[in-house]
């Protein structure tokens, strides 16, 4: 039996997982809002539907993949196809919805785990908790929640923007944060299809919660590039967005999806995450 996963909103995270599942004989589905980003979906294994637009078409399909950011009204998907979802429900052996660990808030750098009791402060954290629960409320649906620390890997992480310049390292005494390299994300998504388990929620980040200077000078140094120079947040020059990162200060455990899931992270801290994006692996 052939598997059919529908991906909404098949970007960063969706396409790594595309990549891993397609070889094994998966159809995939992925959306994306125009033209642009169907180069990039074919690329990934996947088949692009440009949505808004298209008609979505659920049949045979046996896996969704959420990842569209939601908004003050909570997940965009539910909002136009949430009552044919509802009916199809028994149809789908697994929904994944991609979530941030954003919906904890501040823990003044203290430890949390899957039973913590979200308490998002930031607007995109409240907005994420919404949506979560707007998918676990449908009766019957296989919803499992990944809440994703800062997401890195080929393209996106500190190399580009330390070649460019104007890097600085800001510095906010305790504060740190989790990350995770997206083929890690994608081989968490594959372990938890393989193994569903409804209603379950699951932390993805990898060992290390870290001070961000510190990821930014290991990068400059496998670059042989000069560390960049330090600045105080409060003396920072930051978007509201990214001091509203800072304003969140907190260790997030990875445990249930090695206990759970079985998963041995491919790359368990920052540096063995960017030395193989140096090594262009």
């Amino acid at each position: 039996m052939i598997q059919t996963l529908f991906s909404f909103g098949h970007g960063y995270s969706a396409q790594a997982l595309s990549r891993r599942v397609a070889p094994k004989s998966w159809r995939i589905i992925g959306t994306t809002r125009d033209n642009d980003g169907m180069e990039a979906i074919r690329d990934s294994g996947a088949e692009p539907l440009i949505w808004p637009g298209q008609e979505p078409n659920l049949d045979g399909v046996t896996h969704l993949l959420i990842s569209t950011a939601p908004n003050a009204e909570g997940d965009p998907v539910l909002a136009v196809l949430g009552d044919e979802i509802a009916r199809r429900a028994a149809q789908f052996t697994w929904v994944g919805y991609l979530s941030t660990t954003a919906v904890y808030g501040d823990h003044q750098g203290g430890w949390v785990d899957e039973n913590t009791p979200p308490a998002p402060t930031a607007k995109r954290g409240k907005w994420r908790m919404l949506a979560e629960q707007q998918w676990s409320s449908i009766p019957g649906l296989p919803v499992h929640i990944f809440r994703l620390a800062g997401i890195y890997g080929p393209g996106r992480g500190p190399f580009s923007k330390l070649k460019r310049g104007g890097l600085r390292r800001i510095i906010k005494s305790g504060q740190v944060f989790s990350r995770i390299h997206v083929d890690d994300i994608a081989q968490i998504l594959e372990a938890s299809m393989t193994k569903p388990n409804p209603g379950r929620v699951y932390n993805v980040c990898d060992d290390e919660p870290v001070p961000p200077q510190d990821v930014i000078g290991y990068a400059a140094e496998l670059q042989g590039l000069p560390l960049p120079p330090a600045v105080s947040f409060d003396e920072a020059d930051l978007t509201p967005m990214a001091r509203s990162f800072y304003n969140e200060n907190k260790r997030v455990r990875n445990n249930r999806i090695k206990d759970e899931l079985g998963v041995t992270l491919i790359y368990s801290d920052y540096r063995a995450g960017l030395d193989a994006l140096m090594k262009g692996q």
